[in-house]
């Protein structure tokens, strides 16, 4: 029922751009020129309906392809969640990063450990190791 695609011309920027800063805990009132800025600088998906080509759903990942990749402003439209499309485009994330070998895909969720549990991302082993510099 859904397509998902890495092809940047395909992307609804101003879909995206509404979810995310009207919808999304994270990044509320985010501005458009922020939004394109880190859609220009991330590896994107978004997931289509196949019979329209209206586009449901968007991840992006900031990675170097290497050793590293950072999941982030994963989002399903309201009208299509409860049917595993969140799931499938995680998944679909998972596997085009599979084959670059890297060493950890992070992410970050205060709702949503569930779905990314299914694809098989966990809890970290030792948080506290861990460290965040929290630049606006």
């Amino acid at each position: 029922m859904y397509e998902i695609s890495t092809d940047p011309a395909r992307l609804d920027v101003p879909r995206i751009h509404q979810w995310l800063s009207t919808d999304a805990y994270w990044a509320l009132d985010r501005p458009l020129a922020k939004q394109q800025a880190a859609i220009a600088g991330s590896l994107n998906f978004g997931a289509y309906h196949q019979a329209t080509g209206e586009q449901h759903a968007y991840a992006r990942v900031v990675t170097d392809l290497a050793t590293f990749a950072w999941l982030c402003d994963v989002y399903v439209d309201r009208a299509a969640r409860g049917n595993g499309l969140g799931t499938d485009l995680v998944t679909a994330v998972r596997d085009h990063l599979a084959p670059h070998g890297l060493r950890r895909i992070l992410l970050a969720t205060a709702d949503a450990h569930g779905v990314y549990a299914k694809v098989g991302f966990e809890p970290l082993a030792d948080p506290e190791k861990w460290m965040s510099l929290g630049l606006r």
